[in-house]
């Protein structure tokens, strides 16, 4: 039997990499980075990806710059609207499997208990609508895909992400102050790539009826719940146990309204895993308990 080949986009984000790790040994992979596959250049999409004949997808870049795009708005549609719809079309030719990132961005955070699958959208900031219209456009064109909407990434790989920046502030400051109204389930890349790996090796080893069962869109994000400042606190005191050298001394919860940012953020964003868990087969680890893996990960990195 021959070997699936995926095609993964995104490769060197802190996703792509975790990906890299945590598909099937199975497959015949080809990761490639934006210098190959640039998708702010959706015109280009068709000519580099149909060449390759993937039987699988997997779009897990984006423009992820939340603030940056309520400025650079028509170039956050482009990559995450235009070019999956593209991505779309080219995996209907194909006839291939799409699976594609989104977000907790496309709701507007005004629930109290988790969003599922069915709930209405009604995203508020420039990123949170692209993301939207991407999983939209997805949907319009190619029903064989799977959608997966996470949120609270972080990883051991990359700069950009809550606990790399406040290992960093800890390092350098007494205090720190960050926003306690927000809440969410912190999420490692890791277990997230785990669970694409799991739902791909689901799908490929079904027949065709029950990959039709597959098809739609899912949340995962680790358990457990929190806001910024107890996910704060839980990295000062897992990182201080693992002997990271810090010197912060307290966390000084604020409100929203006292740091403004250019986009506006779900209050509340808590994403239901109710629907994935009876596929990957197990719950998703707790948040607290990745967290605490994802640091000893990075003791072993000389740069911390």
């Amino acid at each position: 039997m021959a070997k699936s080949r995926i095609l993964l986009l995104g490769a060197q984000g802190q996703l792509g990499q975790e990906l890299q790790k945590a598909l099937p040994t199975m497959v015949e992979l080809i990761a490639v980075g934006k210098e190959t596959v640039n998708l702010a250049i959706p015109e280009q999409l068709h000519e580099v990806i149909l060449p390759v004949q993937p039987d699988i997808i997997v779009n897990a870049a984006a423009y992820t710059a939340v603030d940056r795009a309520e400025s650079e708005a028509e170039l956050a549609h482009t990559v995450n609207q235009k070019s999956p719809t593209v991505l779309a079309e080219i995996a209907k030719t194909l006839g291939a499997l799409l699976v594609h990132i989104s977000t907790d961005y496309v709701f507007d955070g005004t629930q109290s208990h988790p969003y599922i699958e069915s709930d209405s959208p009604h995203p508020q900031s420039v990123y949170g609508h692209s993301k939207w219209q991407g999983e939209e456009g997805i949907r319009h064109i190619w029903n064989q895909h799977i959608i997966l909407r996470t949120a609270w990434v972080y990883g051991t790989q990359g700069k950009g992400n809550f606990v790399k920046t406040m290992l960093r502030l800890g390092k350098e400051r007494s205090d720190v102050r960050v926003v306690d109204d927000q809440i969410g389930s912190p999420t490692w890349a890791k277990d997230i790539g785990d669970a694409i790996a799991s739902l791909i090796h689901h799908w490929s080893s079904s027949d065709s009826a029950t990959q039709a069962e597959i098809y739609g869109t899912y949340h995962f994000t680790n358990r457990g719940v929190a806001s910024w400042y107890d996910f704060a606190v839980a990295i000062f005191a897992e990182a201080e146990s693992l002997g990271f050298p810090l010197q912060i001394e307290q966390v000084i919860p604020i409100t929203t309204s006292e740091y403004p940012l250019p986009a506006p953020r779900p209050a509340y964003s808590v994403l239901s895993n109710s629907k994935i868990t009876p596929i990957l087969g197990k719950p998703a680890p707790h948040w607290r308990q990745s967290l605490r893996q994802m640091l000893k990960e990075l003791v072993q990195d000389s740069s911390i």
